[in-house]
């Protein structure tokens, strides 16, 4: 686990991120790994001097099973509030099922395993709306139809992209892959969408953190996409 700003702690499970944020009412926590790793949330906990009971809110970015693995045993055990957009709240409470097409996908979501149904106490039906103090649930779809980032307030801007967009090499960045994505050409557009925004900090679920004129790797990317589009490539 390492400190990516000031109190936001970015925690690897496997091969996904999740992040623990510190605030004035409590720890707040974005997305939640891998399923069966909640005893890796109670470790970073400790190791940041707080407790699962600390634990106020969980943001989710989407259904994947890689973000929501956990969140059920967290939720129960800490009280925490869970958000997530509307779209994908369904399946995130197991009234609702995703029919997986690609065999690839299909075999690596049965290796990681179906989260246990938690139920989704705030569901974000508003674009730009503040789920709670300082942050704001920004509605990218793409990855996911309910697909949320949320821009936090601190330290010039930290967006947490979840899957909209990926850390890549050298402090670029890139997009998720198509066969794990509904919507390519709307997840383009959301990644544009968060380009037009002003931040200093990135996270992803996967890849590295941007840190330093963050929102500018999403605009270098954003041109790079077009100038491949209009050059037929």
């Amino acid at each position: 686990m390492r400190e990516v700003v000031d109190g936001v702690f970015e925690l690897g499970i496997g091969y996904v991120h999740m992040h623990l944020v510190i605030t004035d009412d409590g720890v707040v926590l974005v997305d939640t790994g891998l399923p069966g790793r909640s005893r890796k949330v109670d470790q970073a906990l400790h190791d940041i001097r707080r407790k699962i009971g600390d634990v106020r809110t969980v943001l989710l970015t989407h259904h994947h099973a890689d973000h929501t693995g956990n969140v059920a045993d967290l939720r129960r055990r800490s009280g925490a509030r869970v958000v997530a957009h509307a779209a994908d709240a369904p399946v995130i409470a197991g009234q609702a099922k995703v029919v997986i097409r690609h065999p690839i996908v299909k075999v690596t979501s049965r290796l990681m395993g179906t989260p246990e149904p938690a139920p989704v106490d705030d569901v974000v039906t508003v674009d730009g709306s503040s789920p709670l103090p300082g942050f704001t649930a920004l509605h990218t779809p793409g990855h996911t139809a309910g697909h949320l980032s949320f821009l936090l307030e601190r330290a010039g801007g930290v967006l947490f992209a979840g899957d909209a967009a990926r850390g890549g090499r050298d402090g670029r960045i890139g997009g998720s892959p198509k066969m794990v994505s509904v919507d390519l050409a709307q997840q383009e557009k959301s990644v544009a969408r968060l380009a037009d925004l002003e931040f200093e900090h990135a996270v992803f679920g996967h890849g590295g953190a941007v840190s330093g004129r963050a929102a500018d790797r999403f605009r270098e990317y954003v041109v790079q996409r077009t100038h491949r589009g209009l050059s037929g490539r």
